[in-house]
């Protein structure tokens, strides 16, 4: 039997607990209410965030433009149902988890600020963007424009079509550091002729995180009569935007990405006035040709992948895009800060706020992009990517949500040393 005191100690620890408990939730919420850049440097709030994911801290990920991890809660949604549909799954899977997807489609409607019936969910942006790319009727001597700062992939894509379909391929060279939005504009409208039927634009350059001025661009397509297409891999949830600033027909992306959904989870817009005129790329019966439902006829599949998409929009609603957003540029100031006009080093990303958010892409002289991301893998425990073109190289740089100040600040002191030692 519990003694008094013992009763008493028990009863303090409880209250204690459930205290320290309400007060990180009030701290959550006062936090979550502020100005997003008085936030963005809040590391008790970030803290929160940081405790979210399940992690190797002896590496620091700063690819989250390639894949970001998910958070615990994504996860565990993710893991709860591929074990409930494992069961019995054409009746677990088909019947009971399968129509969450229609949840799904409606919140991310909602974030992304369209109707439901204009989104599908596919399994990246490569495969949404392929069904744009590829599902368009196009003659021998149409032309496709985009530019040489275009993801390899889709570029791969329109060249199997010039194989064969007869069609051709325009890329045309925007500055990849430009001094105002219209520069990019400019190559684009430059690039017209007669002969362009298609126009593809990254809503943010995967190379360099440079972020390309798409209404514009699809006012430009509409003002000739000429689709475009936006690859939005790189940009859906990194920075503060909704459909009615893009006037997109076309839009597809990743979720794996800066809304830190399952791996192999994908989002496509189309336009419900577009939708029949668009051929999905694995058949679907004319019942539904102006059904976005006809692009997702992939054949059996788990529900599991497209159902814990749900999650991670909370998680994202939670922390809040303007507040994610001001996080990136401030954790990406504090290390440029300390790079900027040191010798050797050149930024091949406009930092200015309306250019870029989280990706940024550095480059030290007289180190090849290769040995440097090595070395900083090898000897700081810092994984980044390298940028390879023919206008410029670089490491590409993109820390998430979960990133901590420390990891950042061990990024910028490696790359100090570089700059003024080498890496010999």
């Amino acid at each position: 039997m519990l003694s008094r005191r013992d009763l008493f100690v028990s009863a303090v620890c409880v209250a204690a607990f459930r205290n320290e408990t309400l007060d990180i939730v009030a701290k959550l919420v006062s936090k979550a209410e502020r100005n997003p850049e008085l936030a963005a440097q809040d590391e008790d709030f970030w803290a929160q965030i940081q405790q979210a994911f399940d992690l190797d801290r002896n590496v620091a990920n700063f690819n989250n433009g390639g894949c970001s991890p998910a958070p615990r809660i994504v996860e565990e949604a993710l893991k709860r149902q591929i074990d409930y549909a494992n069961k019995a799954p054409s009746y677990y899977m088909w019947q009971q988890l399968e129509p969450e997807v229609e949840n799904v489609r409606r919140r991310l409607a909602a974030t992304f600020g369209c109707d439901s019936e204009e989104i599908a969910l596919t399994r990246n942006a490569s495969e949404s963007l392929e069904i744009c790319l590829l599902g368009f009727d196009l003659k021998p001597g149409d032309e496709v424009l985009t530019t040489t700062l275009d993801y390899p992939r889709m570029i791969t894509t329109i060249q199997q079509r010039e194989r064969r379909d007869g069609i051709k391929l325009v890329q045309v060279k925007p500055p990849h550091v430009p001094k105002v939005p219209k520069d990019l504009y400019d190559a684009f409208e430059a690039g017209l002729t007669d002969k362009t039927k298609l126009i593809l634009v990254s809503q943010v350059s995967f190379m360099n995180g440079q972020i390309f001025p798409v209404k514009m661009v699809c006012e430009l397509g509409r003002k000739h009569g000429i689709p475009v297409i936006v690859d939005g891999a790189h940009a859906f949830a990194q920075f503060p935007f909704t459909h009615k600033d893009l006037q997109c027909d076309y839009y597809g992306t990743s979720l794996h990405k800066w809304i830190m959904a399952p791996m192999g989870t994908g989002m496509l817009h189309v336009n419900k006035a577009k939708i029949g005129g668009l051929w999905p790329m694995m058949a679907a019966g004319p019942t539904q040709t102006n059904d976005i439902r006809k692009f997702e006829e992939i054949g059996t599949h788990p529900a599991a992948n497209h159902n814990a998409i749900a999650e991670a929009i909370t998680f994202h609603e939670m922390i809040g895009v303007e507040r994610k957003a001001a996080r990136f540029r401030y954790l990406r100031k504090r290390w440029t800060d300390r790079l900027i006009g040191l010798p050797k080093v050149h930024f091949h990303t406009n930092l200015a706020p309306e250019h870029s958010c989280a990706i940024t892409t550095v480059e030290i002289e007289g180190i090849k992009t290769g040995d440097l991301g090595s070395w900083l893998l090898t000897k700081h425990g810092i994984y980044v990517t390298g940028i390879n073109n023919e206008a410029f190289s670089g490491i590409r740089v993109t820390p998430n949500v979960y990133s901590t100040v420390t990891e950042v600040d061990r990024f910028a002191a490696a790359m100090e040393h570089a700059a003024r030692f080498g890496i010999a």
